[in-house]
């Protein structure tokens, strides 16, 4: 390599201190192929400088709750083994929007339901909207008084409850 290309690309250590990232981090996100490295004749690493920013959308999606496989899927629209240009990065956003979008609803949806299940009183990890998102009987009734439901229903009803 060139003096000039040799500028353009920092080893493993440089850019571990410089990303606060560990060493072992960056050798696994190589191996999950989120970044990537040349090897000198010595079998080195050397990494380009824009693997910085990489890094650092790598640590800011962990820090928000983003899989390591969901940035994986938002960097499959940059070039591979090259530096993605200020337009590359402009289509992978846009794309990681909605993403984000979804994920923010999401959890504003949790927080207000969080709220509401406090208050609710029925202590039941079987039949709580929160744990049990898929409950056919959510809709028609909710609290404490669903165990009354239950009570009913396993009396008078059989196993096909939900199907009405």
């Amino acid at each position: 390599m060139s003096e000039n290309s040799m500028q353009a690309f920092i080893g493993i250590g440089e850019l571990a201190k410089r990303s606060g990232v560990s060493v072992a981090s960056l050798r696994f996100y190589e191996e999950k192929q989120l970044i990537w490295s040349t090897r000198t004749n010595g079998n080195q690493r050397r990494y380009l400088r824009a693997m910085l920013r990489r890094v650092a959308i790598i640590k800011v999606a962990q820090s928000v709750g983003i899989s390591l496989d969901e940035v994986k899927q938002a960097f499959a629209v940059l070039p591979d083994h090259q530096v993605a240009s200020k337009q590359d990065w402009q289509r992978m956003s846009s794309l990681w929007k909605t993403q984000l979008d979804e994920k923010i609803q999401t959890l504003l949806q949790l927080r207000q339901q969080l709220d509401w299940c406090i208050g609710c009183g029925c202590l039941s990890l079987e039949q709580c909207p929160l744990r049990n998102p898929d409950d056919c009987l959510a809709e028609k009734s909710a609290g404490a008084h669903f165990q009354q439901i239950l009570a009913l229903l396993d009396a008078s009803v059989s196993s096909d409850v939900c199907s009405d």
